[in-house]
């Protein structure tokens, strides 16, 4: 019983998961104005539709790809290749965790951000995962569009509106997928190729994908500064972001210079750590008023 449980969490992407509510509640608490507390119902319900809504999707994703899971070595332990489940009672699992999210949003938190939630699902799970992965090698840039809106999501929650504060949210998790992915592409290239997945460093090359990964870091530097231009965010803010996207172009640079292919997996790590604390610098920024 514990390895079945096991195994259909093992659909859900826990790690990306937790990211996404993360971001998604960072949204929220930002969309307090004055800053203040985001009420009870809003916080649980609201993640916990946005995450079930997630975890839907992940499991969608191990469906569409299984096939070419099971011919890569990064993705060969997931519970569909080794046969720990079948592909119906994944789907089914799938559907019954987008059901309840949906239900949820839209009965206890508002329709609005049920209707953003559902289109973020279908964005990922069957335009992406269906479609733009293997049509193009622009898959990552396009499709993360999906992926960038859990703080469109988690603000709305709160609001019931899209603001545009929240889109700049957004475009700092947008203009971040590129660069974030491509590194973990340039490392997993072969694997790629071998299953006929057209990600950018096996049908243009390692370097130009280095160049691409560069020009998309500056860019992510001089998005990231822009709640502090919009005085959405302030100075503790601003001195926070620069030093990460300092740390991300070192690594950008890093990569540009040397063949060692470790680097491109150092930089997907920290790309991780640099989304995480960005937004927890937005979070004690916005709260800074109320101890200063």
């Amino acid at each position: 019983m514990t390895d079945l449980i096991q195994s259909y969490l093992g659909l859900c992407k826990l790690k990306v998961v937790a990211l996404i509510v993360f971001t998604a509640m960072v949204g929220m608490f930002l969309a307090t104005s004055p800053p203040g507390m985001v009420p009870w119902d809003v916080l649980l319900f609201g993640n916990l539709g946005i995450g079930l809504a997630a975890a839907s999707a992940a499991a969608i994703n191990h469906v569409l790809d299984a096939r070419e899971d099971a011919k890569m070595a990064r993705t060969s332990n997931r519970p569909l290749p080794q046969g720990e489940l079948n592909e119906r009672n994944a789907l089914l699992f799938a559907g019954v965790l987008g059901f309840v999210a949906m239900l949820m949003l839209v009965y206890l938190v508002n329709v609005r951000t049920a209707v953003l939630t559902f289109l973020s699902l279908v964005g990922y799970a069957v335009v992406y995962t269906m479609y733009l992965k293997r049509a193009t090698p622009q898959n990552i840039v396009i499709g993360g569009a999906a992926g960038a809106a859990p703080p469109i999501l988690g603000w709305t929650a709160l609001t019931d509106s899209i603001d545009p504060n929240s889109l700049l949210l957004f475009l700092i998790i947008f203009v971040w997928t590129p660069p974030h992915f491509w590194a973990l592409a340039i490392y997993r290239r072969k694997e790629y190729a071998k299953v006929d997945i057209p990600m950018l460093p096996v049908t243009h090359g390692v370097p130009f994908t280095r160049l691409q990964i560069l020009l998309y870091t500056i860019l992510l530097l001089e998005v990231s500064v822009l709640p502090f231009v919009t005085r959405m965010s302030g100075p503790v803010y601003l001195a926070g972001a620069l030093l990460l996207g300092g740390g991300f172009l070192y690594y950008a640079i890093i990569m540009m210079k040397g063949e060692d292919e470790k680097v491109a997996m150092k930089t997907f790590g920290y790309s991780i750590w640099y989304l995480m604390a960005l937004f927890a610098l937005l979070l004690v920024d916005h709260y800074l008023p109320l101890i200063f």
